[in-house]
């Protein structure tokens, strides 16, 4: 009796399912036939076999446990569900430290960037939970599909097909039980979820109101007059109220930074991970050199830093990238990582700096330890203010005659001009300004001026360790082939510099502008002006996409220019051991460059393809106007390259022209002439005129000596004497016999032809000392050579 009650609730469960009002056509044998919908079906029904209802349960049954497969959440949604938590973690900090009473205007900035970036996390998460809901949605739609089964109708209404299919109704039970527990639970889960990121996102908002009005707020007291004159001011804090304000500004602080580090942990870390790279290969090619006694030669380089060691070069890198990377610190760890700076700095310049420029760098960094403490930790007070003014004075003073003795230790002089008068004047701004009761601006105005000095010697450090780097890997790179000459450092160090000045006055200027509060507004105001679209008949484009056009191309072509000097290359006209395959491989990466540059150049500028189709149609059309000669040596530039019947370092004849291979370009080839002269030809000119290339197996040239012996001797005995004069002279090739020639022979009197090998880069001195070692080994048996 039980077990009849199970099974006729499973015939109810699954007709609930499966069931649904179908309309049967009649049969198209005969038309005309008026027959009921019912007899119809039961005809198409007494046509279907066993197999065949076997078959429709099976594909119900795959159908529920696909289903079961799909519903099923995927790592993807467990790492979306711990993206949710780490959010919410996050935002709790930051809802607790806004709680805090905390005017720091830096802070309240971190906290704005914080949270727009939160509410940005939010709405990400709020598509991917509805876009999960949507496919659990289709998911439902394969059971309503399950329904248009005809043969699966028939069984659940057919008493006799059911006790028969019994067995396989009960295991379609369970699958389909299981399917539907598994969706409801999920369901459920994204449900949550979802209201869980709507509710964050109303405490987000809120939050970010709350951040806006105290933003507001502190621009409206930064520019009006917050206190009472100086002259004004009378407020005594008893030193109970100074350590329980400085306990309670530590514990904020604190509190805001451990956040921070939260927060930026993983950029951190990341910094750490590449620095630590960099000094492994510092110290590779360092360890390189000490271990073929070089290591000294990098005094000659004028190396001040990386031959004293390593840590505190790639600490100075390090600390650097994290202050640009970093605008949105809060205060302490921002004025944290500068005084860090400073101190490595320090340290740095010990062994290399005089005595004076030591002790006024002493004096930099007291100064601006003391103005971190009192901004940080002290508040507003008569005793904040004298003492911030009179650091002010100190400052001014430091400017004006202590600074010098810094700048003359620095590897950028010219920059520390300007920052030498931002600095005076932001000291004298910040004095006038505490005077008149305007003390935030005032405060902002002090840390901004000793940053903006402490930023240009680190930066100018900066720049001299990173081309230290780049000469350290030509240097090494050279040794390693063998090269043991010093190179021209200097002139390649003033064409290095160039670039990275441009980046380094970059980054100081966005270090300045984040410390005076105006970078946010400044990038914002930039963004729109770029991002905003400008139509010039049917082409819409941006000043972004046209600026970096044209970043990507300057900096494609940089690379293309500078990538040879990773390599040990340094143009050095009179070396003999070039390495042809190495200027090979150089030739095609530069190509390689400078084709991706272009080609990502088009793709950042955003120009739609009909429209670059239009143009490159002009330029086909250019071409063949009056362009035919640049095309056809570009083209003939990249043939040269790849079939390689010149290369880099090769002694060549082509016309009237001779000289070795200096550069190779993809429109010209520079060859430099015997007599100095630096001839430029045509890539299409050397593919179009017969080339004599004497250094395409080997560097060996075959040369000759004719000269006239007078004496008393045999021609045995002249051979040897030849023999030995030429297997004197290193600069002959000694793998090749010499050969001698008699081209006339009388009673004590020879004419001889000699001819033997030698470098190809070095033959009118091997020739010349040659003729001297025979002069002299004839001289010597008394006989009588001319030549």
């Amino acid at each position: 009796m039980l077990h009849n009650r199970k099974f006729i609730g499973l015939l109810s469960l699954l007709t609930i399912l499966f069931f649904s009002p179908v309309t049967y056509s009649q049969t198209a044998a005969n038309p005309d036939t008026t027959k009921t919908q019912g007899s119809g079906k039961l005809f198409d029904d007494s046509t279907k076999t066993d197999s065949d209802y076997l078959m429709a349960i099976e594909k119900a049954g795959e159908v529920l446990q696909s289903a079961y497969n799909d519903a099923v959440f995927e790592g993807s949604t467990f790492h979306l569900f711990a993206e949710i938590d780490r959010t919410q973690n996050k935002l709790d900090l930051i809802l607790a430290n806004l709680k805090g009473a905390n005017p720091n205007v830096r802070n309240q900035q971190m906290y704005r960037i914080v949270l727009e970036e939160i509410r940005q996390e939010l709405e990400e998460q709020n598509t991917a939970i509805n876009l999960r809901n949507k496919n659990l949605d289709k998911i439902k739609v394969r059971f309503a599909d399950l329904r248009k089964d005809k043969a699966l109708i028939t069984l659940l209404k057919d008493t006799i097909l059911r006790k028969q299919f019994k067995n396989e109704f009960l295991n379609l039970k369970k699958t389909y039980l299981s399917t539907d527990s598994l969706m409801n639970h999920n369901l459920e889960v994204l449900n949550t979820k979802n209201r869980l990121t709507v509710q964050r996102k109303i405490a987000v908002s809120s939050a970010l109101l709350t951040v806006e009005k105290k933003l507001e707020k502190s621009g409206i007291s930064i520019l009006g007059r917050e206190y009472p004159f100086l002259w004004n001011t009378n407020d005594t804090i008893a030193k109970k109220d100074i350590s329980k304000n400085i306990k309670g500004k530590v514990a904020i602080e604190n509190s805001v930074v451990s956040y921070y580090l939260n927060y930026s942990i993983s950029g951190l870390i990341t910094l750490a991970f590449f620095m630590g790279l960099l000094a492994w290969y510092i110290s590779r090619n360092l360890k390189y050199l000490k271990n073929n006694n070089h290591y000294e030669n990098l005094s000659l380089l004028n190396f001040k830093y990386l031959n004293s060691g390593i840590i505190l070069p790639v600490i100075v890198i390090g600390l650097n990238i994290a202050i640009v990377s970093n605008l949105y610190a809060p205060a302490l760890f921002i004025e944290l990582l500068q005084l860090i700076l400073l101190i490595a700095l320090t340290i740095l310049f010990k062994n290399h700096w005089s005595k004076e420029s030591m002790r006024n760098l002493f004096l930099l960094v007291g100064l601006f330890s003391a103005l971190c403490f009192l901004d940080l930790f002290i508040g507003i007070s008569l005793f904040q203010r004298c003492a911030f003014i009179l650091i002010n004075v100190l400052g001014i003073r430091y400017g004006l005659v202590q600074l010098k003795s810094i700048k003359d230790q620095l590897y950028i002089k010219a920059f520390f001009k300007w920052a030498s008068i931002i600095f005076i004047s932001l000291n004298v701004l910040a004095i006038i300004f505490n005077l008149f009761g305007r003390v935030s601006l005032s405060n902002m105005l002090s840390l901004t001026a000793f940053i903006a000095i402490t930023q240009i010697i680190a930066l100018s450090v900066l720049l001299k360790i990173i081309l230290e780097i780049i000469l350290l890997q030509i240097y090494t790179t050279r040794i390693k082939r063998g090269i043991e000459t010093i190179f021209d450092h200097e002139s390649l160090s003033d064409n290095l510099k160039k670039p990275f000045i441009i980046v380094i006055s970059y980054m100081w200027l966005i270090v300045i502008a984040s410390n005076l509060n105006i970078w946010e507004s400044l990038r914002v105001s930039f963004n729109s002006i770029l991002t905003h679209p400008n139509t010039i008949g049917s082409i819409t484009f941006t000043l972004e996409n046209i600026v970096l056009f044209f970043i990507i191309i300057w900096m494609a072509h940089l690379l293309q220019k500078y990538v040879a000097y990773f390599f040990g290359e340094v143009d050095e006209e009179n070396e003999e051991n070039v390495n042809k395959r190495q200027h090979s491989k150089l030739l095609i990466t530069r190509l390689v460059v400078l084709i991706g540059g272009y080609l990502l150049a088009v793709a950042a500028s955003g120009m739609p393809l009909d429209k670059l189709s239009i143009l490159l149609g002009a330029l086909g059309v250019g071409v063949g106007l009056g362009l035919q000669n640049i095309v056809s040596n570009f083209v003939s530039g990249i043939i040269l390259i790849f079939d390689k019947p010149i290369q880099i370092g090769d002694v060549i004849e082509i016309s009237s022209q001779s000289g070795r291979v200096k550069a190779m370009g993809l429109r010209t080839t520079k060859i430099n002439a015997p007599n100095g002269a630096e001839i430029i030809i045509p890539n299409g000119n050397l593919l179009s005129q017969n080339i004599t290339n004497w250094t395409y197996t080997d560097n060996f040239k075959l040369v000759e000596i004719s000269f006239e012996v007078v004496g008393d001797i045999i021609p045995e005995n002249i051979n040897l004497i030849v023999l030995e004069a030429l297997n004197s002279q290193p600069l002959i090739n000694d793998t090749r016999t010499p050969q001698i020639y008699y081209t006339a022979i009388s009673d004590g009197n020879y004419k001889l032809l000699v001819k033997f090998w030698c470098s190809i880069y070095r033959t009118e001195e091997t020739i010349s000392s040659a003729r001297q070692a025979l002069f002299s080994n004839f001289k010597n048996k008394g006989l009588t050579f001319s030549t």
